[in-house]
């Protein structure tokens, strides 16, 4: 990905060069443009995860992104020269987007063919790989289904091998075209039989001493083993495999949003974060007033929050309760016909009239962006939650804890209040599984209209 990211710059870079001599305008561009249109191009590539391997595999789906980024690279372009003063002819404009667009385009088309001919050539020299599925339940199948559609050329699925219950390759096809073959037992047989190259494990983590003989009996055949990890998926999002004192581990807690993306969304942060605290400090100080004249109590509220990797802070709130409301919070919490506890009540006694107005605007949140100039939070990303409501997940649940924490996030504009936090964790898995700056751009700019509207808050 570094390399592609720096042959994209230079392509871009090429263009605009190029540009002017096929426009018959021969005046190059000046090095500020070059450098305008550089961070143009940067942040257009960034906003459309352009770089993300998980969304690129097809080629179509990377020639829309690398498309759509230039064109919004060139209208950012477009806008920083009309803002700026600068002079770009119109011509030598648009031959840019589309020469930018062509190279990097066409040097990634390149790149494909090269590698689908390597791929020919080692199919033709060693034969196709082909994949056997041990365990045809639904981390197997899922596992299938997800290779199915990824396409990938030169590997090919055989089949599954599976127990419960015995079945052959004509009593059942998990997916259509890929039956079980026989049983786990018969392994051996029908690498041989069947030319395999490659074994998934996809039992469940239940049968995990078993996973561990097969591993042992696989170790004498000619194949490639791998295991897909049921187990660690329940609690961690990433894992990685490494070595510690030269044994292999794996990593548990692991980062979802690590290297690249992680710099880019901190830097979005703290310029952001910066910003919307001057913009808002004319606010706070106002409504502060109006908290403190109230009953006469302190302004700034600290509560305990869990953050990122399960990590304890303190997140800064302005007040909106009445002074000791912690205490009685076993008086308000109430138990749905689930047993699920609900803490957040829309008539919470203990709320006082400035505490209600700015509940509802979320302008008792605006301090949170101490936290996130401190690195405790994020601007976009799972709201922090209660620790004693933490200790009551269940170990899927604690995926949310996988990324930053937020001011805002999915599941913010998608019902805030109305959908309890706790109990609708899957809106912040879907923010994790399809995390890029511009999902959080886009969230950024709903959570406006929420506010605004002052939907779901009490």
């Amino acid at each position: 990905m570094a390399i592609l990211f720096l042959l994209d710059g230079l392509l871009y870079q090429a263009a605009l060069w190029i540009a002017p001599l096929l426009t018959d305008r021969g005046v190059l561009a000046t090095p500020g443009l070059h450098l305008q249109l550089g961070l143009c191009w940067l942040l257009a590539f960034l906003v459309l995860d352009v770089y993300n391997p998980s969304k690129g595999i097809r080629w179509s789906q990377e020639g829309q992104r690398v498309f759509m980024a230039s064109v919004l690279a060139g209208l950012m372009l477009a806008g920083l020269l009309y803002l700026s003063g600068g002079v770009l002819p119109r011509g030598v404009f648009i031959v840019q987007i589309g020469i930018a667009a062509i190279l990097i385009w066409g040097y990634r088309i390149v790149l494909r063919l090269w590698h689908r001919w390597l791929r020919l050539r080692q199919e033709r020299t060693h034969g196709v790989n082909r994949i056997l599925v041990l365990g045809a339940g639904d981390i197997g199948v899922n596992f299938a289904r997800e290779f199915i559609n990824a396409s990938w050329p030169g590997l090919e699925l055989a089949g599954f091998l599976d127990d419960e219950p015995v079945r052959d390759s004509t009593a059942s096809e998990p997916l259509p075209g890929i039956g079980i073959l026989g049983t786990i037992s018969n392994v051996t047989g029908v690498v041989t039989g069947y030319r395999i190259r490659s074994i998934v494990i996809a039992l469940p983590r239940w049968e995990y001493s078993r996973i561990a003989r097969l591993i042992s009996e696989l170790s004498e055949l000619p194949v490639n083993v791998h295991v897909v990890p049921d187990y660690f998926d329940t609690a961690f999002f990433n894992f990685t495999v490494d070595t510690l004192g030269g044994i292999p581990v794996i990593g548990l807690r692991e980062p979802a949003i690590d290297g690249f993306q992680r710099v880019v969304k901190r830097v979005v942060d703290l310029l952001l974060g910066a910003l919307l605290v001057v913009c808002a400090a004319p606010l706070l100080a106002v409504v502060a007033a109006a908290i403190w004249l109230e009953d006469r109590g302190p302004v700034f509220y600290w509560t305990d929050r869990v953050g990122e990797n399960r990590e304890p802070f303190r997140m800064l709130k302005l007040r909106s309760m009445r002074v000791g409301a912690e205490a009685l919070q076993e008086d308000v919490n109430e138990t749905d016909e689930a047993g699920n506890v609900i803490h957040k009540q829309r008539d919470d006694p203990r709320v006082t009239r400035v505490g209600r107005f700015i509940r509802k605007y979320s302008v008792d949140e605006l301090p949170n962006l101490w936290n996130v100039l401190k690195g405790e939070m994020s601007l976009v990303g799972p709201r922090p939650e209660l620790p004693w409501l933490v200790d009551k997940y269940k170990p899927w649940q604690l995926k949310r804890f996988a990324v930053p924490q937020g001011m805002t996030g999915w599941w913010q504009v998608t019902g805030r209040s109305d959908k309890p936090m706790h109990l609708h964790t899957e809106d912040d898995i879907y923010y994790i599984q399809n995390h890029s700056l511009w999902l959080d751009l886009q969230i950024m700019w709903r959570t406006i209209a929420v506010v605004v509207r002052g939907r779901g808050a009490y």
